[in-house]
């Protein structure tokens, strides 16, 4: 099994990169989120995961090692292929896709391309308990911020801001104070929009 690899990042895309590794390239497919993640300079360090399959052996790169626990509990889902998780973590970041299946969250989980709503359901009910215990989230402060953003969301749009506009901005303030009441959320939003 190859967990990581180090070397001279030699082909940059969106989808995937070629990394070599004394003489020897080899192809990682990835995610948005490490292509954004990635080095300026030529030297990377990428974890992967090894997918092997009876017509191809596949190679997937990540910038963290919580991008590929990520990946390998979406992999483990029936219904759920690489490809798929790879579209999910380019969608979102790891820890979005955490605190989604946390809060149960089906329509974030649902609104990536190639998952509908009995795959949703079924990444929730099998993944919420490990996720819950691997990354050691708090369902309480999961559900109560989850309700908050909700309801600062609703706000924002009886104010005449468009949601997804007002969604980008309460996730930021949501990723720096976690525990941020609605009336906080809405006060920090408004500066920010």
């Amino acid at each position: 099994m190859i967990t990581q690899i180090i070397g001279r990042l030699v082909e940059k895309n969106p989808t995937y990169v070629v990394v070599d590794c004394n003489g020897l390239g080899y192809l990682l497919n990835i995610s948005l989120n490490t292509y954004g993640s990635l080095p300026t300079d030529e030297n990377v360090k990428l974890y992967t995961h090894l997918s092997i399959r009876e017509d191809a052996h596949t190679l997937y790169g990540f910038i963290d090692k919580v991008e590929r626990e990520v990946f390998k509990l979406l992999i483990s889902v029936s219904g759920v292929g690489p490809s798929i998780a790879r579209t999910m973590l380019s969608s979102m970041t790891a820890e979005d896709v955490q605190q989604a299946i946390a809060s149960e969250n089906v329509k974030l989980i649902q609104s990536v391309k190639g998952i509908g709503a009995k795959t949703a359901q079924r990444v929730i009910i099998d993944l919420k308990e490990k996720i819950l215990k691997t990354f050691d989230i708090d369902e309480v402060s999961v559900t109560e911020s989850n309700t908050n953003k909700e309801e600062a969301l609703s706000a924002l749009e009886v104010l005449g801001f468009t949601r997804k506009q007002s969604d980008k901005v309460i996730t930021n303030i949501l990723k720096e104070s976690p525990l941020a009441s609605v009336e906080e959320l809405i006060k920090k939003a408004l500066k920010n929009l």
